[in-house]
């Protein structure tokens, strides 16, 4: 049963909460004309005051600001001095419920949280966009696509990206494009035949603004058509969530239960800072069961099954970056959720970035294995995760882990640890290399012919024990004087 919400005496509290609808309204409006798009909007009690007397109200709006602080509808700005001063963390919900308590009052009225209306049809629209360039592949470009997979390898995937983005920057679009790969999320299979785990994981690049991050997760991923970006990922699986806040994907999360789509959040860093979201957050990245209690209602329960591709931003300081960004009260739960990569803004990354951009801004980059990946991309993804246009056709295959690949990383981790008796990397760190190489190895599924599980080769292997290396020598750089990993190579 949903909780409701009391009625509300009519007179003076509905007068103070239309003037608070009208105020909240207003610094929405002036937030939009200066191009204010992150953060909650805040309001100072002194500036409703002034208001209420302007409109000739003289009552104390103290009741009726402490009910919605409780209802968790308000919260107390931060750093504010003498005017006490709230947030509004989720501004629809409170101008919608101001709105109705200005009102008089017909009878109890239900307004419990609702999930979000028109995500089923979103879900639709990415169906179909999935289905369609699924029948013109299987229609028009199969023998092509087969082809191309049957000579297409992580070797030649980073080569591709090297060339158009450099040796500094081309990482992580390839981590973004194998997290593509990765969310058919197939079995990996233990030498003994038993599934222990899958393919599918998080992302999340964590750094100061301008690293590059967001084309890496988003712009090449859905492609960008005022840049000139075409898109490499899969369609209709990458669901964007620029100006979502966290309570209402909290909401829309309810839609994708038995589902596997990515969510792309350009300020993961904002969700964080809404009051009560941290919890839930950790339970959506583990996939766990969610559910989120609140005055207005219950969302859930259910289990998200999706993945996320992430940016954090964090401002850092020179050479004391990795202790600014440890000290983030986020930052432990991205690392032990997600495979996270970091970012500091030095010398070498500013010119890499900005040669970069003035090479696509030029029309110099040659965007020539996009449509011929992406349908791969497609392909893999449908056969992988049991679409029933290709049911029958291809075989569904997962990935073989072998031990000579742990005894790789195995030797990575003692080189590693041999460095000092406190390691500064976290044993994550390898099973996240474990499913890079397996995410690697789908990019094979049709390069051997066979039916039976796919094998991680030498070739995967190798790209896994330098991801390991790199990132383990990367906090130890930094934990040594904040040298980048790009300056100690």
């Amino acid at each position: 049963m949903r909780p409701t919400i009391e009625a509300e005496p009519a007179g003076e509290d509905a007068e103070i909460a239309r003037v608070i609808a009208a105020l909240v309204q207003e610094i929405e409006r002036r937030r939009a004309v200066r191009g204010v798009a992150t953060g909650a909007p805040t309001f100072r009690v002194s500036e409703l005051r002034a208001r209420l007397l302007k409109e000739r109200i003289f009552a104390d709006p103290s009741r009726v600001l402490g009910r919605l602080k409780r209802r968790g509808l308000l919260g107390d700005a931060p750093g504010a001095r003498g005017d006490r001063a709230f947030v509004v963390p989720y501004p629809r919900e409170l101008a919608g419920h101001l709105a109705a308590e200005s009102l008089p009052p017909e009878g109890p009225e239900g307004t419990g949280l609702m999930p979000v209306p028109d995500e089923g049809e979103e879900i639709r629209s990415m169906d179909s966009e999935f289905l369609e360039r699924l029948r013109e592949i299987l229609h028009r470009r199969l023998a092509e696509t087969v082809a191309f997979g049957r000579q297409f390898s992580i070797g030649r995937l980073s080569e591709y990206l090297r060339s158009l983005f450099g040796e500094a920057l081309y990482t992580d679009s390839l981590l973004a494009l194998l997290q593509q790969y990765a969310l058919a999320d197939v079995p990996l299979w233990a030498p003994t035949g038993r599934p222990t785990g899958s393919t599918g994981f998080h992302l999340a690049l964590f750094g100061p603004p301008g690293t590059g991050k967001s084309f890496s997760i988003d712009d090449l991923v859905r492609g960008n058509p005022r840049s000139g970006v075409p898109p490499h990922g899969l369609p209709g699986r990458n669901r964007y969530c620029g100006g979502i806040t966290p309570a209402q994907f909290l909401r829309v999360g309810a839609f994708y239960s038995g589902r596997t789509f990515n969510f792309i959040v350009p300020e993961f860093n904002d969700w964080f800072k809404f009051k009560g979201m941290v919890e839930p957050l950790k339970l959506v990245m583990e996939q766990r069961e969610v559910r989120w209690e609140t005055t207005l209602g219950t969302v859930g329960p259910y289990t998200f099954r999706s993945f996320f591709s992430v940016n954090y931003n964090v401002r850092t300081a020179g050479a004391s970056d990795y202790w600014t960004t440890i000290a983030d009260p986020n930052f432990a739960a991205l690392e032990d959720r997600m495979l996270l990569r970091f970012h500091p803004m030095t010398r070498e990354r500013f010119r890499a970035v900005e040669r970069s951009a003035e090479r696509l801004e030029l029309g110099l980059l040659e965007f020539d294995l996009a449509e011929r990946l992406r349908d791969h991309l497609t392909l893999v993804h449908a056969i992988e995760s049991h679409h029933p246009l290709v049911s029958g056709r291809f075989p569904f295959r997962p990935v073989r882990l072998e031990a000579g690949l742990y005894e790789t990383l195995r030797k990575v981790s003692e080189e590693g640890l041999a460095a000092s008796p406190h390691p500064t990397f976290s044993p994550r760190l390898k099973s996240r290399a474990v499913k890079l190489a397996a995410a690697a190895a789908l990019l094979g599924y049709f390069r051997d012919g066979g039916s039976g599980p796919i094998g991680i080769g030498p070739e995967e292997s190798e790209f896994a024990r330098a991801f390991y290396r790199e990132e383990i020598r990367a906090r130890q750089q930094r934990r040594r004087g904040g040298v980048s990993p790009t300056e100690g190579a």
